[in-house]
Order: structure tokens, then C-alpha cells, then sequence
């Protein structure tokens, strides 16, 4: 049985070559691109993989479901540009891989993740051990509607989720510039997807999303163990969570007037 893993790109150039060579064990890659303006199609053309373009942007998971119905494989690994899957984590995907389809169980396998934030690898403030799902039957799973914080959706109750020991590695945010710029546009794809669900917000509910943000993951997260580089993370995530709320409220503010 085969595995396709499947990336959804735009500007990658930085990260693209690096991750394919991570995942270049598995039977298929599939990369879909959209708008990139630097070098990303460049890149991809020279590599071994399946490639393919879209005019439109539809949000992150009706992206990721367009890369899905491209692929070939009966198992699914998703994984974005800036991750990488290590040779510890291929190997146990690959026993994994072997032992479902022997024994025929219905399983999906969620993998630990681990962060990297300007340099330095974050160990906890809620980002590790963080587990996602990533591994899944093509024909037992499909990517929510989700225009951001898409997530992989079961289509079968009776699927059995079993998590993986080895990390795959998350080189999100190279520098805090990087930061702020993928934050705007999460900000805003979120806000835009909850208001037209009807929701709206306040300042008052902007402002205690940030505290109440930055008390996770800095106490009961045991932020503050990540020193200094921590304390900037949790400050970030607090200034993530009023960015949304903010964002949802000038929505409703601009319809009102």
C-alpha cells in the first residue's frame, strides 16, 4: 500500500527542497501551489514530485482537500513546508504503516511536534509536546472547511487515533519579522471566517482573550521554563489572541457603520 504526502505551498523557496528530501522516502509527493512570487515553482519543477497549481486561494483546508483528491496512495502524510519528517520519525511511519496493514486495523496516527522559534527549540508554553494528526487512509479522512486551523476530520467513528513517539520538527519561525507576517494573515483569515459564521467581538473580550492567553501558556504551561525566549512566545501568543478578537471587532465596527 502506498503512501502520498501532501504540502500545500506559496514563497516557500526556503523551505521546499529541505522538506521533500525529508519525506522523499515516501511513494508520492504531492505539492499544490498558489501565488508564490519568488522561486517556489522554480524549485518544485526540478524536483521528483507531482505538481500542480490553483488560481484561487479557497483557505487552508479546501486547499489541502484540493491536494488530497490529487493523490494516489492509500495513506495520507500531511506536512507543511517548514516542517521536516527526521529519519527516526520516517522509519517508525513506516513499521507503523506496515503493522496496520497487516493486522487491517482502522487507525490514524497523530505525531508529536516540535517548534522552533528564532533559533531556538521551545519545550513548552503549550507548543510541545504538541500532537497532530497527519497520518491517515485517504479514503477515512478529509480536511475540515476551515479557512485557518484547518484540521484533519475521521470520516469513520470507528477509526482508532494512536499516537507516534518521534517529533516532527517545526521550523515555524525563523525570526520574529516572519512571526508578525504569518500572525496578520491568520488574524485576519480568522476573523473573516468567524464573522461571516455571525460572530462578533468586543475590546473587553479582545483584551481578556490575551490575558487569559499568555496565563496559560506562561504558568500553567510552564512557559516560564523556556527563559527568555518563553516569555517572548507567550507575550506573542497573547498578542495572537487579541490580534484575532481585534480584528473580528473592526469587522463588526466597519458593517455597522
Amino acid at each position: 500500500m502506498k503512501l502520498s504526502a501532501l504540502l500545500i505551498v506559496s514563497n516557500e523557496a526556503s523551505n521546499l527542497e529541505a522538506c521533500i528530501q525529508s519525506v522523499s522516502w515516501a511513494d508520492e509527493c504531492v505539492v499544490l501551489e498558489h501565488g508564490s512570487t519568488d522561486n517556489t515553482v522554480e524549485i518544485a519543477g526540478r524536483l521528483d514530485v507531482k505538481f500542480s497549481q490553483t488560481p484561487d486561494w479557497p483557505g487552508f483546508g479546501p486547499q489541502k482537500n484540493r491536494a488530497l483528491d490529487a493523490a494516489s496512495g492509500d495513506w495520507i502524510l500531511s506536512i507543511d513546508a517548514d516542517e521536516r519528517v527526521t529519519p527516526a520519525l520516517a522509519i517508525e511511519i513506516k513499521d507503523a504503516l506496515k503493522c496496520a496493514n497487516v493486522t487491517g486495523q482502522r487507525v490514524a496516527f497523530e505525531i508529536p511536534r516540535r517548534t522552533q522559534f528564532c533559533g531556538t527549540w521551545i519545550r513548552h508554553c503549550g507548543w510541545t509536546p504538541d500532537h497532530v494528526l497527519r497520518l491517515f487512509k485517504r479514503d477515512e479522512g478529509r480536511f475540515s472547511n476551515d479557512k485557518v486551523h484547518e484540521k484533519v476530520l475521521l470520516t469513520r467513528a470507528d477509526t482508532k487515533v494512536v499516537r507516534l513517539k518521534n517529533p516532527l520538527l517545526h521550523y515555524s519561525y525563523p525570526s520574529s519579522d516572519h512571526y508578525w507576517r504569518k500572525l496578520q494573515h491568520y488574524s485576519q483569515e480568522w476573523a473573516r471566517q468567524r464573522y461571516a459564521r455571525g460572530q462578533t467581538a468586543t475590546m473587553t473580550r479582545a483584551a481578556l482573550a490575551a490575558v487569559a492567553a499568555f496565563l496559560r501558556s506562561y504558568v500553567f504551561r510552564l512557559g516560564f521554563l523556556d527563559g527568555a525566549m518563553g516569555f517572548a512566545v507567550c507575550t506573542m501568543q497573547a498578542q495572537s489572541a487579541f490580534g484575532k478578537y481585534f480584528e473580528l471587532y473592526c469587522l463588526g465596527r466597519k458593517n455597522e457603520k
